[in-house]
C-alpha cells in the first residue's frame, strides 16, 4: 500500500480508479521482447541453396495416421506458443504493478470512554446491573477506547482503556457472573468458599484504607487519571491532539470517611479537563428520591453529564445518544486514499494460462 498526497491523489482519481505503479515496466519489457524476437528470426534464416532437393516432413509421412498425428502435433505446438506468447504479456503487465485507489473517510480524533464503578459494600449488591448497562453500552459503540476501574476507598483498574471489544466484553461478563452471587443476603450466605475468594480477588486494592468507603469524589479522579495526558486541568495527550473523553461513573453518592475530593471538587477538576462524566445509580429502587441521588443528579447534570436510574429502561438510549453527539462534535470528518496493489484477475488469468501450458506440453511430451 502507498499512501497519497492531496494533489497527487486528485491527478489520479481524476483519471481513472484504475492505475500502475511502474508503467515504465511495461515499455522495457515491451522493448526486450521485441528485441529478442527479432535477433530470433534473424538467426533462423538459413541460406537456401538452389542445387539440393529440400525435403519437408509432410512429403515423408504421407501415411493418413502419420499425418494426422502430425496435425495434431502441429496445432498443439502453436498453441503452446500462443500461451507462453499471452502468458509473457500478462506478467509484463503484472510487473508494472497494477495498483487501484482506495479512498475512505478516517477520524482525526476519537474516544476514550472509561467506565467508573462504586464498589463499596451499599453499592455492590446493585453493581450487576450497572454491568449489565455497561454491556448495553458497549454494544452501541464502534471504534471507541474503553476501560473499567473499580473503587471503594482506593481504587483499582480492571482493564485500561482498550478498543479490543472482545477483551471488554468478556472482563465485564465476568464480572457480571461474579457479582451474580452477592445481589442478596442469601447469595452471600449460601456462597461457597471458592466464589467467596474469586469475588475477593476481584475487590483486591479497593480497600486500601480503614474506616473509610465509596470516597466517590477520590474514585472520579483516579477514573479520569486513566485518560491519556490527565494532568490537573488538561486532558491533551502528548502529541498534542485533543480527544473527545468521557467517564460514565456508577454510584449510589452514599459517602463514609473523608475523601481528598468531594464530588464536586472532582467534578470541577474533570470539567476544566474537558472530560464529561455521566453518572448512572446504582442503589435500591427506593432510594432514588433520597437527598443524596438527588444531590448526585444535580451534581452531573450542572457539569454538562447525564444522569440515569436503572429503573428508567429508556435511558440507556438517551446516555448513548448523547455520547454519540459529543462524538461529532469533537472529530472532524477526513478522506484519505491510499494507491493499493491490484493483481485482481491478472493473477488468475496468468494461472489458467500456465495450466493450459502444461496441458499442451504434456501431450506433445506424448
Amino acid at each position: 500500500m502507498i499512501t497519497v498526497s492531496g494533489s497527487q491523489l486528485a491527478a489520479v482519481t481524476t483519471s481513472s480508479s484504475f492505475t500502475f505503479h511502474w508503467p515504465w515496466a511495461i515499455a522495457i519489457a515491451v522493448g526486450v521482447a521485441v528485441i529478442a524476437i527479432v535477433i530470433a528470426v534473424l538467426f533462423s534464416r538459413k541460406p537456401q541453396h538452389e542445387d539440393f532437393r529440400v525435403f519437408s516432413l509432410d512429403e515423408d509421412l504421407n501415411t493418413e495416421h502419420a499425418s494426422h498425428a502430425f496435425r495434431i502435433w502441429r496445432s498443439l505446438s502453436r498453441a503452446a506458443i500462443a500461451l507462453l506468447g499471452i502468458s509473457l504479456c500478462v506478467s509484463i503487465v503484472l510487473l508494472a504493478r497494477p495498483m487501484q485507489v482506495n479512498t475512505a473517510d478516517e477520524r482525526s480524533g476519537s474516544r476514550d470512554i472509561v467506565l467508573c464503578l462504586d464498589v463499596s459494600g451499599s453499592t455492590l449488591p446493585y453493581d450487576r446491573e450497572v454491568i449489565e448497562t455497561y454491556l448495553k453500552l458497549v454494544d452501541n459503540f464502534q471504534g471507541e477506547r474503553i476501560g473499567l476501574s473499580i473503587f471503594n476507598s482506593t481504587s483499582r483498574t480492571v482493564f485500561p482503556l482498550t478498543d479490543d471489544y472482545d477483551l471488554v466484553t468478556s472482563q465485564l461478563k465476568q464480572a457480571s457472573d461474579l457479582l451474580q452471587g452477592v445481589q442478596s443476603q442469601d447469595d452471600i450466605d449460601n456462597m461457597s468458599d471458592q466464589d467467596y475468594q474469586q469475588i475477593s480477588d476481584w475487590l483486591d486494592g479497593t480497600q486500601n484504607r480503614t474506616e473509610a468507603t465509596s470516597l466517590i469524589g477520590d474514585g472520579l479522579v483516579s477514573c479520569a487519571a486513566m485518560l491519556p495526558g490527565f494532568t490537573y486541568g488538561s486532558s491533551t495527550s502528548s502529541s498534542g491532539v485533543q480527544r473527545a473523553a468521557s467517564i460514565v461513573l456508577a454510584t449510589d453518592n452514599v459517602v463514609s470517611g473523608t475523601p481528598t475530593y468531594t464530588l464536586t471538587q472532582a467534578l470541577d477538576l474533570v470539567q476544566s479537563a474537558d472530560i464529561t462524566v455521566d453518572g448512572l445509580y446504582s442503589g435500591p429502587t427506593q432510594s432514588e428520591s433520597d437527598e443524596t441521588t438527588l444531590e448526585m443528579k444535580q451534581e452531573i447534570e450542572s457539569h454538562g453529564g447525564v444522569f440515569l436510574t436503572q429503573s428508567a429502561d429508556v435511558s440507556i438510549e438517551q446516555l448513548v445518544e448523547q455520547i454519540e453527539r459529543r462524538k461529532d462534535n469533537a472529530n472532524e470528518s477526513n478522506e484519505q486514499a491510499a494507491l493499493i496493489d491490484a493483481p485482481g484477475w491478472w493473477t488468475a488469468v496468468i494461472a489458467v494460462l500456465v495450466a493450459a501450458w502444461l496441458l499442451c506440453a504434456w501431450r506433445l511430451k506424448r
